[in-house]
Protein backbone atom coordinates (compact mmCIF):
# COMPACT_ATOMS: atom_id res chain seq x y z
CA UNK A 1 0.00 0.00 0.00
CA UNK A 2 2.45 2.56 0.79
CA UNK A 3 3.92 2.08 -2.84
CA UNK A 4 0.01 3.64 -4.20
CA UNK A 5 0.21 6.32 -2.21
CA UNK A 6 4.05 7.34 -3.08
CA UNK A 7 2.59 7.20 -7.01
CA UNK A 8 -0.32 9.42 -6.05
CA UNK A 9 1.75 11.89 -4.58
CA UNK A 10 4.22 11.84 -7.88
CA UNK A 11 0.88 12.24 -9.92
CA UNK A 12 -0.44 15.05 -7.52
CA UNK A 13 2.66 16.98 -8.02
CA UNK A 14 2.79 16.14 -12.16
CA UNK A 15 -0.86 17.40 -12.06
CA UNK A 16 0.30 20.70 -9.46
CA UNK A 17 3.41 21.60 -12.11
CA UNK A 18 1.43 21.30 -15.26
CA UNK A 19 -1.64 23.78 -13.76
CA UNK A 20 1.19 26.32 -12.57
CA UNK A 21 3.15 26.45 -15.67
CA UNK A 22 -0.45 26.89 -17.80
CA UNK A 23 -1.08 29.42 -15.31
CA UNK A 24 2.39 31.11 -15.99
CA UNK A 25 1.82 30.90 -19.47
CA UNK A 26 -1.25 32.90 -19.82
CA UNK A 27 0.65 35.46 -18.06
CA UNK A 28 2.29 36.72 -20.88
CA UNK A 29 2.21 40.64 -21.14
CA UNK A 30 0.19 41.49 -24.23
CA UNK A 31 0.60 45.13 -25.90
CA UNK A 32 -0.96 46.88 -28.68
CA UNK A 33 1.36 49.45 -29.66
CA UNK A 34 2.99 51.60 -27.04
CA UNK A 35 0.27 49.94 -24.96
CA UNK A 36 -0.30 46.99 -22.83
CA UNK A 37 -3.75 45.11 -22.18
CA UNK A 38 -4.72 44.36 -18.61
CA UNK A 39 -7.92 43.39 -18.20
CA UNK A 40 -9.43 44.44 -21.70
CA UNK A 41 -8.14 48.56 -20.79
CA UNK A 42 -5.04 50.04 -22.27
CA UNK A 43 -2.31 51.27 -19.91
CA UNK A 44 1.24 52.82 -21.05
CA UNK A 45 3.36 51.17 -19.33
CA UNK A 46 7.95 51.25 -20.05
CA UNK A 47 8.14 47.63 -21.05
CA UNK A 48 5.33 48.00 -24.05
CA UNK A 49 6.29 51.65 -24.82
CA UNK A 50 10.73 50.17 -25.34
CA UNK A 51 8.91 47.74 -27.35
CA UNK A 52 7.00 49.88 -29.92
CA UNK A 53 10.09 52.10 -29.87
CA UNK A 54 12.42 49.47 -30.95
CA UNK A 55 10.19 48.52 -33.16
CA UNK A 56 9.43 51.90 -34.92
CA UNK A 57 13.27 52.52 -34.99
CA UNK A 58 13.76 48.84 -36.79
CA UNK A 59 11.32 50.10 -39.39
CA UNK A 60 13.98 53.50 -39.85
CA UNK A 61 16.91 51.46 -40.45
CA UNK A 62 17.83 51.02 -36.86
CA UNK A 63 19.09 47.80 -35.76
CA UNK A 64 18.06 47.79 -32.23
CA UNK A 65 16.04 45.08 -29.74
CA UNK A 66 13.60 46.01 -27.14
CA UNK A 67 15.66 44.60 -24.40
CA UNK A 68 18.56 47.23 -25.31
CA UNK A 69 16.56 49.79 -25.55
CA UNK A 70 14.81 48.89 -22.15
CA UNK A 71 17.86 47.72 -20.59
CA UNK A 72 20.50 50.81 -21.67
CA UNK A 73 19.74 54.31 -21.22
CA UNK A 74 22.30 55.62 -23.91
CA UNK A 75 20.62 53.29 -26.77
CA UNK A 76 17.13 54.96 -25.74
CA UNK A 77 18.79 57.96 -25.65
CA UNK A 78 20.25 57.98 -29.25
CA UNK A 79 17.34 56.40 -30.56
CA UNK A 80 15.62 58.81 -29.16
CA UNK A 81 17.70 61.32 -30.64
CA UNK A 82 17.67 60.03 -34.12
CA UNK A 83 13.75 59.32 -34.49
CA UNK A 84 12.23 61.65 -31.42
CA UNK A 85 10.05 63.40 -33.98
CA UNK A 86 8.00 60.94 -35.54
CA UNK A 87 4.35 61.24 -33.85
CA UNK A 88 4.28 57.85 -33.04
CA UNK A 89 7.01 58.11 -30.34
CA UNK A 90 7.23 61.78 -29.22
CA UNK A 91 5.53 61.25 -25.97
CA UNK A 92 7.80 58.31 -25.70
CA UNK A 93 10.77 60.82 -26.48
CA UNK A 94 9.87 63.41 -24.61
CA UNK A 95 12.35 63.14 -21.80
CA UNK A 96 15.18 62.58 -24.21
CA UNK A 97 15.07 65.08 -26.37
CA UNK A 98 15.09 68.94 -25.58
CA UNK A 99 12.96 71.18 -27.25
CA UNK A 100 13.28 72.89 -30.25
CA UNK A 101 13.90 76.15 -28.74
CA UNK A 102 17.14 75.11 -26.20
CA UNK A 103 18.67 73.27 -29.01
CA UNK A 104 22.04 74.61 -30.19
CA UNK A 105 22.76 75.04 -33.78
Amino acid sequence: MPRLSTTFLIASAGFASLMISAETASAKIVCNGAFQIVQGQQISTPYCEDNYLAAVAREYGIHVSASAVRWNPSVKERVCYTIGHDIRVSSICAGYRKPFFQRRF
